[in-house]
């Protein structure tokens, strides 16, 4: 098991703490992190995008002028796409982009991705992760203590109405629950901080 320091917010060393091998010394695997890394994006898509084809739009298929004689280039109707208010060519319509993952795969792409930010020290625990009040000011103090650089996430077990209030407008820093961690939390932050709770969700989630 390796042992990892424990900080408070104050970036204070506290404690250690040892982190399961089944957990966090997973092998890396990026064809099977890139596979559900894939299917959780495509499963963010609500695919509601729709447009009408000449079928579809207001009008009618009356030919606007005579075949020959006018001048003008020919047309049979007025629901063409190159008419304004005529139908879309190929025109994109509601579809499912959902992927299915089994849950294995979504596990050990999850505990891969965690152990393979552990090991390139990029994961931080903390004792607690909680304000006094709703301000920004305590975030932003929380990440300058660390000297955080790009985007951190924040897993916590439980996050209050003060937490969502204080990092709502830090673009640099987010905050998940444990229980709603994906891998898109992981991959799309430099910098991991997990707190002791959220690592004791984790492993009763997440432990064969």
């Amino acid at each position: 098991m390796a042992k990892v320091k424990v900080y408070n917010m104050s970036a204070n060393e506290v404690g250690q703490i040892e982190l399961s091998d089944d957990l966090f010394a997973v092998e890396y695997n990026e064809a099977l992190i890139h596979e559900v890394l894939v299917a959780y994006n495509a499963n963010q898509r609500q695919g509601t995008k729709s447009a009408l084809t000449r079928s579809e739009v207001r009008g009618h298929a009356k030919k606007p002028w005579r075949q020959k004689g006018t001048g003008r280039a020919r047309h049979g109707s007025t629901k063409g796409p190159q008419w304004t208010g005529g139908g879309v060519v190929f025109a994109p319509k509601p579809r499912d982009f959902s992927k299915k993952v089994n849950k294995q795969k979504r596990r050990y792409a999850l505990l891969s991705a965690l152990s393979t930010k552990l090991a390139q020290n990029e994961v931080t625990v903390i004792d607690n992760f909680a304000f006094e009040a709703p301000k920004t000011k305590q975030a932003k103090a929380f990440v300058d203590a660390f000297k955080f650089t790009g985007k951190t996430v924040v897993i916590n077990a439980e996050n209050d109405k003060n937490i969502k209030l204080a990092t709502a407008n830090l673009p640099c820093l987010s905050v998940q629950e444990a229980s709603d961690v994906n891998i898109y939390d992981i991959l799309s932050n430099k910098n991991v901080v997990l707190t002791q709770s959220a690592i004791k969700s984790i492993e009763e989630a997440y432990a064969e």
